[in-house]
């Protein structure tokens, strides 16, 4: 191993061990369920918003979106404009009314648990919401598992494919292993502890990187030039954000932003704020931080076609930013330790989102099928047991998933992130805001929105000249844009043909809607 890459390991090292640590001192303080899942709703602006944010943006937002940026220039910035969009609506609408229902509605300390509550199924939303996290948390965390594989290899794997594998493999045992620690101990608070210090390091290390390439490659050339030198052939369409995209790709992009109304991971977060005062300070400090992100990672991708002397192609695309730190940082001893504190940027936003994954799962598992269905009279000491306990099964699922060294982070997130978004997101938005709302109508949205974007993205049934292929491969539309919409419109239809709420159910509505605590 070269000198350089053991500067560059003592960093990782380091930075590994800080994130254990703070897991087994909050392990100290975690007593029951309510603390391991979510902190005891104690959490403040600045530790919630960054959580919040940093368990979102997992390798994707550094590997995954700059690697699209990269191949196909600003065409692709309609995903980080509907994430955006996205964003700021669900800390405006969702937030604070989340927060208060959560309370109100049995102090439901899962998203499972509180579409029960909600709408008093009895347990069927509870088991039902339950598996599809299951399932769909695997292929998250899988993707997170991925990308910290894929930095290893990239910074100690050498050229060839096969040491390429063969440390992709050492790579990804050793993120698993560690994410796995430091949340089977500390539960939430350790989670989003260490959230605000990677959220924070992300942040640095993405805005600090493509503005010092840039600085650099645009010191005696234009960056249109550069974009030329490096192989673009016509760098005004790359730049163009409709150069190269298309109706189904502008839609799809702003599809992505539907997501956030359902996904497990940010929506705890807003679950376990300390005050609805506190959500006001966490919004601009949230909506201000994604903001930045996502304009670095735009910068990674398209800086990173013009800076880098190696040109990628494939999913070695979503390598860029691991490359770039690698080339702006490569003159001494002190430049490679600090790309090396930059490198461990990646890492954070890889571990932040995996051990939010991990730890919902394991709720939805502990709380809601053991606790809530298998087990009901269990005591919080056995039910935190299956909870560690799920922590470790779903990790090593994630961790089969991700064995293949070509898999594409974004591919992996995308279907997760359209299953989340269509089985859940409407059943979020009418349980907050409509009171005619009622569980057969949410059982109904979860169904129909999992099973289209199964169908949508994994069942090839549209015949081409290569075969079958699936019908978001067919039409190039994302399973998002089909599967909100179809969830919304069953549950709907289905609330309204079937019995009206009960009064209880409608008292509490009001109350929630009415109600400032």
């Amino acid at each position: 191993m070269s000198s350089s890459n053991i500067i560059v390991l003592c960093a990782f090292v380091f930075y590994m061990a800080l994130m254990i640590v703070i897991g087994a001192i909050y392990s100290r303080s975690t007593k029951n369920n309510e603390d391991y899942f979510l902190g005891g709703r104690n959490l403040g602006a600045w530790t919630a918003a960054i959580s919040a944010e940093a368990s979102d943006m997992s390798g994707w937002l550094l590997m995954g979106l700059p690697g699209a940026f990269y191949l196909t220039g600003t065409g692709d910035i309609w995903v980080a404009v509907g994430l955006l969009i996205g964003t700021v609506l669900n800390w405006f609408f969702v937030s604070g009314r989340l927060r208060k229902y959560t309370i109100a509605s049995g102090n439901s300390l899962t998203i499972p648990s509180f579409f029960d509550n909600r709408f008093k199924s009895k347990g069927v939303l509870k088991v039902v919401s339950a598996v599809i996290i299951t399932i769909f948390f695997a292929v998250y965390t899988a993707s997170a598992f991925s990308s910290g594989a894929k930095l290893f290899a990239t910074l100690f794997g050498g050229e060839s494919a096969e040491s390429f594998s063969q440390f992709y493999l050492i790579g990804l045992i050793i993120a698993a292993a560690v994410i796995l620690v430091y949340t089977f101990l500390g539960g939430f608070k350790a989670v989003c502890t260490t959230d605000l210090i990677q959220g924070m390091m992300m942040i640095i290390a993405i805005l600090t990187v493509p503005i010092i390439a840039y600085s650099t490659l645009t010191f005696d050339t234009s960056f249109s030039a550069a974009l030329a030198a490096r192989g673009v052939d016509d760098p005004g369409i790359f730049m163009n954000p409709f150069g190269s995209a298309t109706v189904q790709s502008v839609i799809s992009g702003f599809a992505w932003g539907l997501g956030y109304f359902g996904m497990p991971h940010i929506l705890v977060r807003f679950m376990a704020i300390k005050s609805h005062k506190e959500i006001k300070k966490s919004r601009k400090v949230a909506i201000t931080w994604v903001t930045l992100a996502f304009i670095a990672s735009f910068l990674i991708g398209i800086v990173g076609r013009a800076y880098l002397t190696t040109q990628l192609d494939g999913t070695n695309s979503e390598t860029v930013f691991i490359r770039m730190i690698q080339q702006v940082f490569a003159d001494n001893g002190f430049l490679i330790f600090i790309g090396g504190i930059f490198l461990c940027g990646i890492l954070a936003a890889i571990m932040s989102t995996a051990d939010s994954q991990l730890l919902v799962t394991a709720s939805a598992i502990s709380e809601d099928m053991y606790k809530g269905v298998i087990k009901k009279n269990a005591s919080e000491k056995s039910s935190l047991r299956i909870g560690r306990i799920a922590v470790v099964v779903i990790a090593v699922v994630a961790f089969v998933i991700a064995l293949d060294p070509n898999s594409s982070i974004m591919n992996l997130v995308s279907d997760a992130w359209a299953g989340f978004g269509a089985a859940f997101g409407p059943v979020v938005l009418l349980a907050l805001f409509w009171k005619r709302s009622n569980w057969q109508g949410a059982l109904a949205a979860m169904i129909s929105g999992t099973l289209t974007v199964i169908v949508w993205d994994y069942i090839p049934m549209i015949s081409t000249a290569d075969g079958l292929v699936t019908i978001g491969s067919a039409t190039g539309l994302y399973s998002l844009a089909i599967g909100f919409p179809i969830a919304l419109i069953f549950m709907v239809a289905v609330s309204l043909v079937s019995k009206k709420p009960d009064e209880e159910i409608i008292k509490e509505f009001e109350y929630v809607k009415n109600e400032e605590f």
